[in-house]
């Protein structure tokens, strides 16, 4: 299974456009042709070893937000900063993967109040022993779901596998550390540092191994009330089970395989280049 952050790649390639040409217009037509040559190039590399597409992507409301308002608010405000036409950046994304969730052959997974990760983490949790997975997306996230045996991971920005690491280890630190991308505070600073612009207060590399062989209940107070804070919006075994329950409903039932559509998608869209390697996706 060759499951895609489909949210990464589909900005990435829109991105790369509007930086290569220094311009903020947004060209559908060529972001739709990188978009679909990103899959056709990753299905034609894992197609073999891993087996068939699945395309994951966000939903516009996140469980996390319900738990912690704060998850992923400052990018809103970064957005409403920056020059790009953000309106004209979520049309055209939202236009193509409507696009794709009719007229592309594979599982398409956009589940209420998952994001692509809680969808990943569930595939890989409830299929990663019988099956082999590639998650294609350069999100260091992921990293702590290559415990399960089946797992690995491709950097579609680095072009190269994400490895070499101890993911057990690994997302001990990363709950220690918090995540600034998405809003989460280290575990020595308070739920409203990012928002209101407050500063992290320094955690050092000898705390962290100190913490990272130490029992949660053994922290000070503050301290472990943050830790469980950043344990349940970064460590993926905290996905909400009913939600699982409805990613693996969602799975069993969206269909794949059908391609009848794939030709006259292509022909209409003007893919010329892409018609012409059809047979890879």
């Amino acid at each position: 299974m060759i499951i895609m952050d489909m949210n990464q790649i589909s900005l990435a390639s829109l991105m790369m456009d509007l930086n290569m040409r220094k311009s903020n217009e947004v060209r559908e037509d060529l972001v739709r042709h990188m978009i679909l040559n990103s899959i056709r190039m990753y299905r034609t590399d894992f197609h073999q070893e891993f087996g068939e597409v699945v395309l994951t992507y966000d939903s516009k409301h996140y469980w996390r937000r319900d738990y912690f308002p704060n998850y992923k608010a400052g990018r809103k405000k970064g957005r409403e900063n920056d020059s790009k036409d953000w309106d004209a950046i979520f049309n055209c994304l939202n236009k193509i993967k409507s696009e794709f969730k009719e007229n592309l052959p594979y599982k398409y997974l956009e589940v209420y109040g998952a994001e692509a990760d809680d969808i990943i983490a569930t595939l890989c949790k409830n299929l990663g022993t019988a099956n082999k997975i590639m998650i294609v997306s350069g999100d260091k996230d992921f990293i702590q779901l290559q415990k399960y045996p089946n797992v690995q991971q491709y950097s579609p920005i680095l072009k190269k596998y994400v490895n070499g690491h101890d993911p057990i280890t690994y997302i001990k630190e990363h709950i220690l550390k918090g995540d600034a991308s998405d809003g989460v505070p280290n575990v020595l600073s308070p739920d409203n540092t990012f928002v209101d612009g407050l500063r992290q207060r320094p955690l050092g590399r000898k705390k962290i191994e100190t913490w990272l062989n130490m029992n949660v209940d053994d922290l000070q107070d503050e301290v472990k009330r943050n830790y469980q804070r950043n344990d349940k919006l970064i460590n993926l075994d905290n996905i909400p089970r009913d939600l699982e329950k409805e990613i693996m409903v969602e799975f069993s039932e969206a269909p794949c395989g059908d391609r009848s559509k794939l030709l006259n998608y292509f022909i209409k869209s003007r893919l010329k280049e892409l018609t012409e390697s059809i047979g890879d996706f």
